[in-house]
């Protein structure tokens, strides 16, 4: 029979993990310490001290950055993703679909350039075009918006009325030629298209029944061939009961913005005159009433609010040097200016596109 050669009270080790090393050297003698909590124990042959009040957490502690690297890689593809999204907004990618009611879906602004007249600028002034029209009267310049990507465009029906010759200068310097889709002399509505356009920035139309008095709203239009010039105000008025030539048959072809003098946007309002004579034909329309600058060649340009969506066609303007003197040539903005309400257009929009308003 072997003997057992293993103290009393002892264990084998191969069955005997050891969690921890005893701080103290085994002799076969008995200890006495003070445990790890501070309390005196009394060691005993192969005895142990009590172990500590916390356990090991090495190997809790080698996951957790392998699991903080998966936190932040999930946070960087939700954060790449909406990044993305921004950016086709902004750049109007997928944009230009038309839906019910006459809405129309373009390029809005970034939520970090929201209420800033420079966000607006970035974000709709592509969508703004410069208008020539040329007729047998002369050459008229106009602004106007581009709702569709292949090159569906709005303006007021007096920049092109009459015009045997529509070319459009876009943002970026290149020029189109377009053809007139429908007009609606009645509400100084007219759409145009352009010739073989495609991937177009959009403009969003927005909703008039929600713009009050005092919001604050940029112009974006062409005064005096000044391509993508930025206008801001405030909208100082609604419903305003103004009158325009429904055509160029007014006196010297009033109706439109001409260059090289005569007189300009003629318009009526509260029963008088102003920048000219509007002639025999004539509408009346509620418009939005601003202080953004507005000069001729900004008529058929848009009006904007914060959110980057188009709340108005601009359409007159009130200029008292040109009535006063007669010359076009020292017509200026004094802070009233004048735009069709959005929701006018879309409500019209699907007439526009029929024709049946020609």
């Amino acid at each position: 029979m072997t003997e057992n050669l293993r103290p009393s009270g002892a264990h084998s080790t191969d069955q005997d993990p050891t969690p921890y090393a005893s701080p103290y050297a085994y002799d076969g003698t008995a200890h006495t310490g003070t445990a790890y909590d501070g309390t005196a124990y009394d060691g005993t042959a192969g005895g142990y001290p009590p172990p500590p009040p916390y356990a090991p957490t090495s190997r809790r502690r080698a996951k957790r950055p392998v699991a903080l690297l998966a936190a932040v890689a999930l946070a960087a593809g939700v954060i790449g993703g909406g990044t993305a999204t921004l950016v086709g907004q902004l750049n109007g990618e997928g944009s230009g679909a038309t839906g019910s009611g006459g809405a129309v879906n373009g390029t809005t602004v970034s939520q970090s350039s929201k209420g800033t007249v420079s966000g607006v600028a970035e974000a709709v002034s592509p969508a703004i075009v410069e208008i020539g029209a040329a007729s047998s009267a002369g050459r008229s310049t106009g602004s106007g918006v581009v709702i569709t990507g292949d090159g569906e465009i709005v303006t007021n029906n007096h920049v092109i009325s009459g015009a045997q010759q529509i070319q459009v200068t876009l943002s970026t310097g290149r020029t189109y030629t377009a053809d007139v889709v429908g007009t609606d002399p009645d509400k100084d509505l007219a759409l145009i298209k352009l010739r073989n356009a495609s991937g177009l920035k959009t403009a969003t139309l927005g909703d008039s029944s929600q713009v009050k008095v005092g919001d604050q709203v940029v112009a974006i239009g062409s005064p005096e061939g000044l391509t993508g010039t930025v206008t801001s105000g405030i909208v100082s008025a609604l419903d305003r009961d103004v009158t325009v030539a429904k055509d160029d048959s007014g006196s010297s072809g009033q109706g439109q913005d001409r260059q090289g003098g005569g007189q300009q946007w003629p318009f009526e309002f509260g029963g008088q005159q102003f920048n000219g004579d509007t002639g025999e034909e004539t509408t009346t329309y509620k418009a939005l009433q601003t202080d953004a600058s507005l000069n001729p060649g900004n008529s058929g340009g848009a009006l904007i609010n914060m959110d980057g969506e188009i709340i108005g066609i601009n359409s007159a303007m009130y200029a008292p040097s040109s009535s006063a003197s007669g010359s076009g040539s020292t017509a200026g903005s004094v802070g009233l200016g004048f735009a069709i309400p959005v929701n006018t257009l879309k409500a019209d929009l699907d007439t526009l596109r029929a024709g049946d308003g020609s």
